[in-house]
């Protein structure tokens, strides 16, 4: 920091430039670009930036509301991620609100509240370099409508589409909007994400675009996944097959589904042939992700989302208190055999 830098930062703010304040604050909170960017454009050091965003707040020319009908259960979150293992859980209320109560039944409403947590919390915890993984589930989809500056310069769709529409389906969407957050480039999978056969599939993985997403997936830093449960319209893998598959997949003890990958009531994964005919990261590659977000909520995935934490896959959980409290009272005294690593526990806040 040159001494002209450190004069200017410890000068007082006198009068407000409130076109320059304004056009600052359009750039960091609209336009997402960062301080050391703003500072360059305008020529003034990033001091003077963070002064121009504080007076922009205090002069009402940029106005925070806060108008979530739900809050963070911050007890709820350390008791679930010290009881997991994990570096951080974040449970939300969603019966604290104000005159606009989600309804435990509403699984769309619910949902999107849970893709709003998942987005702060992905915007808290990105860095500059980071590749953000995302699957195709519908946790994921509310996430990209919520999710603000975001660190990640690469966006990569984890798993084929669900729809029938390839060009346009929901979870391609996610991916751009994402990366457009981080203005960021987008690696998306224009493929759906379980085949009839192998070779179909292998002939999809070998397209130059689906190849080019698929060779990103080592790269992935942090992903995000929803969690599915072995039951009809609570899985993309279990609605793509037939009856007499799930049953067999049942047999072995389905419970949850990761991006693809099954596992049984206490965490084990399952051997599959499915691996041959999806369009997904292998399980290898899912394990390997060095920080892995796990997004579900509801009673009716309550048993899947146990079943995943004991796997120890995953390293931050976002869920609703009524499925947290399920998780910490129906747990028994073993508790979870296996986890990704044992770092300090994080309180979300």
């Amino acid at each position: 920091m040159s001494l002209g830098e450190d004069r200017e930062a410890e000068a007082p703010f006198a009068a407000v430039d409130k076109l320059l304040a304004a056009s600052v604050a359009r750039r960091f909170y609209l336009e997402n670009q960062s301080k050391v960017d703003i500072a360059k454009e305008f020529r003034i050091s990033r001091f003077k930036v963070a002064r121009l965003l504080d007076a922009a707040v205090a002069h009402d020319i940029v106005r925070i509301d806060i108008t979530v009908p739900a809050e963070i259960d911050a007890p709820l979150s350390h008791a679930l991620a010290e009881r997991f293992g994990l570096r951080q859980a974040v449970v939300v209320d969603l019966t604290r609100s104000e005159g606009d109560e989600v309804a435990p039944g509403d699984t769309r409403r619910a949902g999107r509240w849970l893709g709003t947590a998942a987005a702060r919390l992905i915007s808290e915890i990105s860095e500059e370099g980071d590749v953000l993984g995302l699957d195709a589930s519908r946790s994921v989809e509310a996430l990209s409508e919520a999710v603000g500056r975001l660190r990640s310069r690469e966006v990569v769709q984890l798993t084929g589409v669900r729809g029938p529409d390839l060009a346009h389906d929901a979870a391609i969407a996610a991916v751009h909007r994402t990366a457009a957050a981080g203005r960021g480039r987008a690696f998306a999978l224009h493929a759906p994400f379980v085949l009839p056969n192998a070779p179909t599939a292998a002939l999809l993985r070998s397209q130059p675009d689906t190849a080019e997403t698929l060779g990103r997936f080592g790269r992935v830093t942090k992903a995000v996944v929803g969690i599915g449960a072995w039951d009809a319209s609570l899985s993309a893998v279990y609605d793509a097959l037939t009856e007499r598959e799930r049953d067999t997949y049942r047999t072995l003890g389905a419970c949850a589904e990761v991006a693809g990958h099954l596992f049984d009531r206490d965490g084990h994964p399952l051997p599959q042939e499915l691996d041959a005919r999806t369009i997904a990261l292998s399980a290898g590659q899912l394990r390997e992700i060095p920080e892995l977000i796990g997004v579900s909520g509801g009673v009716r995935r309550a048993e899947a989302i146990r079943a995943v934490l004991k796997s120890g896959l995953l390293t931050r959980v976002v869920t609703d208190a009524a499925t947290a409290r399920r998780l910490l009272w129906a747990d028994g005294p073993d508790g979870p055999a296996r986890t990704k690593d044992a770092r300090v526990v994080e309180t979300a806040t």
